[in-house]
């Protein structure tokens, strides 16, 4: 059988497939229909330190390969989330990425903080990229020194690994992905969703209530598997790759690309089971091709 265990940051995977934030919550309604622990890891939805309403209704819609989400990164606050979500995270033989959110400096490391020794969280994922809110998110993640600023003063207050997830709404990411290196990154995630808005044309107003959202799924893949190709030639990080991930294939392109390993999001709401169906597809492309493990193609495109 190939070996399809990945390192992140000293973390190991028993797989390079996780579950993108936003897209899982904590695993127990998909818990129904497959065993979580076949999962090399879950990213649970961003938290803040105090509980977010996320933006007005409505908050997704579809498009062409793809949809528009503008949630807001609702979330009950990291408290709750610890008390009622966590515990059945603990349970299961997989690992946990807990991605931060904030609006200001202050709220991320007060979320820090919240989860900073608590146990069954494995990585944090600093979320400085999302299109969807205000106020810090996305701000943040466009300016190199102030990714390096935050990426700093949140490492140098939690021992756990931590990885900055970049946005794609930028000139040039990899000098994002080296300020975030600079910073002290433990590894990066990209790319988060690109800025789009639709228009209903008969009622004359945008469909989303704020006006524009995160364009995620297939639409986005050429252009995830681009950046990831480009920062992970630009930094000595492992990479996190995501971007309209829905079959093995898709995966082993990151891979490929220089992928350490790989989140799936929009794919586990048309297909619940997506992640497991990508798991066994990384594993047939391995047998079917004599790959041993991956470092054999990680990065293979020059």
């Amino acid at each position: 059988m190939p070996d399809l265990r990945v390192n992140i940051a000293g973390v190991e995977f028993k797989n390079p497939v996780i579950t993108a934030s936003g897209t899982f919550n904590s695993g127990k309604e998909y818990a129904q229909l497959f065993d979580l622990n076949r999962l090399g890891g879950i990213t649970v939805k961003g938290m803040s330190s105090e509980p977010w309403a996320g933006n007005p209704p409505p908050r997704t819609t579809e498009t062409y390969a793809g949809m528009l989400n503008a949630v807001g990164l609702q979330n009950p606050g990291a408290k709750i989330f610890i008390k009622e979500d966590l515990p059945f995270l603990r349970q299961l033989n997989t690992n946990v990425i807990v991605n931060l959110c904030g609006k200001t400096v202050e709220d991320y490391i007060a979320v820090a903080e919240d989860f900073t020794g608590v146990e069954g969280v494995h990585l944090f994922e600093l979320n400085i990229s999302c299109p969807n809110i205000k106020a810090g998110g996305m701000a943040m993640g466009t300016d190199p020194k102030m990714t390096e600023s935050i990426t700093r003063e949140i490492k140098k207050r939690t021992n756990v690994p931590l990885v900055v997830k970049l946005s794609p709404n930028v000139t040039d990411i990899t000098a994002i992905a080296k300020a975030a290196e600079q910073g002290g990154a433990d590894g990066v995630s990209l790319i988060n969703t690109i800025l789009g808005m639709q228009i209903d044309i008969k009622k004359r107003r945008p469909v989303l209530g704020n006006k524009m959202g995160g364009l995620s799924g297939p639409a986005i893949k050429p252009v995830a598997v681009r950046m990831v190709y480009q920062v992970s030639k630009a930094v000595n990080l492992p990479v996190i790759g995501m971007g309209g991930i829905t079959t093995g294939e898709d995966a082993i392109e990151f891979i490929m690309a220089g992928a350490t390993a790989v989140a799936v999001g929009m794919a586990n709401f048309t297909n619940p089971i997506a992640t497991i169906e990508i798991i066994e597809g990384i594993e047939k492309f391995m047998n079917d091709n004599g790959i041993k493990n991956l470092d054999e193609i990680r990065g293979c495109i020059e």
